[in-house]
């Protein structure tokens, strides 16, 4: 299965081959890349694929790098920005990334007998000629942004090159934002239907995570680590995750009846490069298990009350030098710190302002399904520096950790746990940059040491600070969700907001901390009401015609099962429970509306805050009403 041979196929073309003469060179000699796909990428995270034939695109090169392609703005997720009466936006090449091949395994090329490609170029978003528009542009801005102040902050405050292992901004010759991403996922046997109290039980009893790969599931993430590698993207680890149950040996000698959970880590790159590579990833993960006979989903909890996917997404920071030499600048050398003071910067700026950053981070009612007390779900604003200097923090319940290796200062970074894979990671990316340079600004301009800020970070509540709240607390070395009850984490570390609308209220709570995108028109006025109305509009339209919808099936498929003399009163009792729930859920009478028929007018009427909170109560009583009717289907013969 997927055969090929490898060694004669093309699969990315990197930014110093981009040039007329070398494009054409490479491509003539792979005759199977057919295909070149300009990958713009929308405010919603959505990414724009075109089959355009490759000498479309050779004939006239230079024209096509700086024309594109163009698209109806109506196609693409930018409202405010491109609507119908307003639709032109053009998807121009982006030539200082990789260009990667997508390969068509099921369409295999008759000349060359290897499958059909396509060149997907990533691209940027151009709206009426003038405005770049969308996600790729918004990490883009916001790294030569960071890049930019964070020398110009460094070169005003010479301070802090005590704390540095160089003495002269003049020493840099660049900056580097590194990031990196881990996919988790689930795959399963289409069509097959989850066992949820198998799979909780499995969980509890930790029997899935690490476990051996077995049958196709072994051969999809064998076959998908190579092939990723033929990529360049240095895959570090591919392995079980906690969720999953044992596969079934049927009759015929195959497996069946699938379902676990993976993870796939891969190498960091620059912030830009890290966010197009995952792009990338996930199609090649898709295609491949799909070969397979695996369905593939990034849902951030496609199984309720068993473990969602995470995608932790990793931050750092360092110096290429003049000489040659790369330098951390998160890292303390000094030995009784766990980070120096533009470190503790960036940490406490993600920490200060996630309100405005989990916007980008949590923007579907999926995510939300994940981020719950429990399941290791990172909810609170608070992070963990380890017990001591020389015990790295391994505390999984945080929002944002500090990772360390004692044997190699490059390491350092920081792991924000919030992220699912159906996260736009652009723009989580962006926003984390751009907090952190709010936090570094802060404890440079107010001459800040190290000590000072461990000090800071380490404070109690109710305690003044220079820079964080006052109110609340933001370092725990404990386990969050066992050390501390649910009001004393509302009150310590912030409640966390439990729906979409919760959450993009936010912007209008807490406008001095929205002000930190806004610097250099990173992000516009206009920019984030666009991305505003985007989740906004995919909240309400999903909460109406899926989710509403759904609960009705659910209510539909609760029916009553005892008959006659086989049932006892215990049967009686249970449904009568169920059954008031049900109408309670889903059946109008005269005078009174159901739950589900009061979210739907809520909707209607663009009442989005009662919309929230009947949401939550709908979610409440299906959880009622799932677990009694389980309950009493296992008590009839």
């Amino acid at each position: 299965m997927l055969d090929f041979d490898f060694e004669k196929m093309l699969f990315t073309i990197p930014p110093e081959k981009h040039s007329e003469a070398e494009v054409k060179k490479i491509l003539s000699a792979h005759p199977e890349v057919r295909f070149v796909s300009l990958v713009g990428i929308d405010i919603g995270g959505h990414d724009t694929d075109e089959k355009i034939p490759t000498e479309v695109m050779l004939k006239n090169f230079e024209s096509f790098m700086r024309n594109g392609a163009q698209t109806d703005g109506s196609s693409v997720v930018l409202p405010k920005i491109a609507d119908l009466n307003n639709a032109k936006v053009d998807i121009i090449p982006d030539k200082n990334v990789n260009w990667y091949v997508d390969y068509n395994y099921n369409h295999v090329d008759t000349e060359t007998r290897l499958p059909v490609g396509t060149l997907r170029i990533p691209s940027f978003l151009v709206h009426n000629d003038t405005a770049e528009v969308g996600s790729r542009v918004i990490l883009r801005d916001a790294v030569y942004n960071f890049k930019r102040d964070l020398l110009e902050i460094i070169r005003e405050n010479p301070y802090i090159f005590d704390e540095l292992p160089f003495n002269s901004v003049e020493e840099i010759e660049e900056l580097s934002l590194t990031s990196a991403t881990e996919l988790e996922f689930w795959v399963k046997t289409p069509d097959d239907d989850a066992d949820t109290e198998s799979l909780s039980t499995a969980q509890s009893l930790k029997e899935q995570y690490w476990k051996r790969t077995i049958g196709p599931v072994r051969s999809a993430l064998e076959k998908t680590l190579l092939i990723l590698d033929k990529y360049g993207f240095e895959v570090e680890m591919g392995h079980k995750e906690v969720g999953g149950v044992k596969a079934k040996f049927d009759n015929s000698g195959k497996y069946d009846h699938i379902m676990e959970q993976l993870e796939i880590d891969w190498r960091f790159a620059e912030a830009l490069q890290a966010a197009d590579n995952e792009n990338m990833v996930k199609y090649i993960v898709r295609d491949v298990f799909r070969h397979y006979g695996l369905e593939v989903t990034f849902m951030a909890k496609p199984v309720s009350g068993v473990a969602g996917s995470g995608e932790h997404t990793h931050l750092g920071v360092s110096a290429k030098l003049k000489n040659g030499k790369r330098v951390n600048l998160f890292h303390s050398d000094k030995g009784n710190e766990f980070v120096n003071t533009i470190g503790f910067g960036a940490l406490m700026g993600i920490l200060k302002n996630y309100e405005v950053i989990n916007p980008f981070v949590s923007s579907s009612n999926d995510s939300f399904n994940r981020l719950k007390p429990g399941f290791e779900a990172p909810v609170c604003i608070v992070t963990s520096l380890g017990h001591s200097v020389d015990r790295p923090s391994r505390n999984r319940t945080v929002l944002v950790g500090l990772v360390r290796d004692l044997a190699n200062p490059l390491a350092t970074r920081f792991e924000l746990r919030s992220p699912n894979p159906k996260s736009n990671t652009y723009l989580v990316i962006a926003a984390c940059y751009m907090a952190m340079l709010d936090g570094i600004k802060a404890a440079l301009e107010a001459g800040k040491t190290a000590a000072d800020m461990y000090n800071s970070l380490s404070k109690a509540y109710g305690e003044e600070d220079f820079y964080l709240e006052k109110d609340r607390q933001y370092r725990s070395e404990q386990e969050v969700f066992k050390y501390y009850t649910g009001e004393e984490r509302n009150r310590l570390f912030g409640k966390a907001p439990a729906t979409v609308w919760e959450n993009l209220k936010s912007f209008d709570i807490y406008p001095e901390k929205l002000a930190i995108f806004k610097r250099d028109n990173v992000m516009t006025d206009l920019t984030l009401a666009s991305y505003r109305e985007a989740v906004l509009a995919h909240w309400a339209t999903e909460l109406h015609h899926r989710l509403i919808p759904g609960a009705k099936k659910l209510v539909q498929h609760c029916v009553q099962e005892h008959i006659g003399t086989q049932c006892t009163d215990l049967d009686v009792v249970m449904w009568e429970k169920i059954n008031d729930l049900r109408i309670y859920l889903g059946k109008d009478s005269i005078d009174e509306k159901c739950l589900l028929t009061r979210v739907t007018n809520a909707l209607d009427s663009g009442d989005y805050e009662t919309a929230s909170t009947l949401q939550l109560e709908m979610q409440e009583k299906l959880e009622e009403l799932t677990e009694l009717y389980a309950e009493y289907k296992k008590n009839l013969f």
